[in-house]
């Protein structure tokens, strides 16, 4: 079975990432210059896939990388588990060493066993915390370390844990790479920009841009070529739907690749059958998301899907207060469904903002 060059469905791996480049290189450049860096973007926006790039040049290049997957985490312990776990996987000579400078007190991959236990016999975990910090502090001193704090803003429910890292990690910046990413952009920047918190100030912020349309067009003809099919006009319309979305561009790519037949010519009407195949996948969940939104944001995602301002005579007839407007358009940029772009609030999801428009047409 032929597989289709275009997967959205996860992460990428590192050769597989095209139309990122530069972000790649500027991220590349930053961490082993030793800036703290943290690189915001919506959900599905391909972060992870370009963190996995950037550990791939490091790696080659003989740094150790270590990736802390933060989450959804919610008590110090999984802050714990998941760092043991990141040190476990870590690769090349940090590894070594921290399998040294633990080995007196525990064994890596073992935290989350160690939790299960029953309470009176569990690890403390600050006291657990201090001990892998430390480790991996040591190791960086001696081996080229890059360390990444994958989905950060997860970090922020979890008391004291971000003061945590802050102590153990501000004093070894020189020492170790440090790259933060995170999918809540405005908590996110809140977390390196507002002075009460223990990373203010403590990084340069870098934000992952929508693809641009040539990327689209490289990325969506070399699949298509490679494999024997035309891809013809495909890409404009793709960029045109998606605005550059990643993971919604590749999606939209890879149902049209599906239906296109090898060896003929492109014609639009694969753009049509694409599309509708893509709304009929995604019609379900978008249901079920809209469906958990309280009843304003609703309202304030129609207007914004449909392009009518938030004050006025629209949200008038949908009975939207400036208020009630204002506190759920904040709401939902911390949620990551809307951004500004411009003058105009846009929806960052195209498919979900598509599926609204047909399903409250005024």
């Amino acid at each position: 079975m032929e597989l289709s060059p275009f997967q959205y469905q996860g992460p990428l791996e590192p050769h597989e990432v095209l139309g990122r480049d530069d972000l790649v290189n500027d991220l590349v450049e930053r961490v082993t210059a030793r800036r703290v860096t943290a690189l915001l973007g919506p959900r599905r926006y391909g972060k992870t896939s370009v963190l996995r790039t950037v550990a791939a040049h490091l790696e080659e290049a003989g740094t150790s990388v270590v990736h802390v997957d933060l989450y959804e985490v919610s008590s110090m312990a999984d802050v714990v588990v998941r760092l043991d776990e990141a040190l476990q996987l870590a690769q090349g000579g940090a590894r070594r060493r921290l399998d040294l400078l633990v080995s007196g007190e525990l064994n890596l991959g073992f935290a989350k066993v160690m939790f299960a236990r029953k309470p009176s016999e569990q690890p403390d975990p600050i006291a657990l915390a201090h001990v892998l910090l430390d480790a991996l502090v040591a190791a960086a001193a001696h081996e080229p370390t890059l360390v990444v704090f994958d989905e950060f803003a997860g970090i922020d429910r979890v008391e004291g844990a971000a003061g945590l890292l802050r102590t153990k990690l501000q004093r070894h910046i020189r020492s170790i790479g440090l790259l933060f990413a995170g999918s809540h952009t405005s908590l996110m920047r809140t977390m390196f920009t507002d002075r009460a918190r223990p990373f203010y100030a403590q990084a340069d912020l870098v934000e992952i841009e929508p693809l641009s349309a040539s990327a689209v067009r490289t990325t969506i003809d070399l699949g298509f070529e490679r494999s024997g099919r035309d891809p013809g006009s495909l890409a404009a319309h793709v960029h045109e739907f998606t605005g550059g979305h990643p993971q919604r561009s590749m999606q939209l790519a890879d149902a049209a690749w599906t239906a296109a037949p090898p060896g003929r010519p492109y014609s639009d009407e694969l753009w049509g059958t694409a599309l509708a195949a893509v709304r009929r996948q995604s019609a379900p969940s978008n249901e079920t998301l809209f469906s958990r939104c309280p009843a304003t944001d609703q309202k304030v995602l129609r207007l914004i899907a449909q392009g009518k301002p938030l004050y006025g005579g629209a949200a008038a007839v949908l009975e939207l207060s400036p208020s009630a407007v204002l506190a759920s358009r904040d709401r939902l940029v911390d949620l990551g469904e809307i951004a500004r772009r411009g003058t105009r609030w846009v929806m960052i999801d195209p498919v979900y903002a598509d599926w609204i428009r047909h399903r409250f047409p005024v």
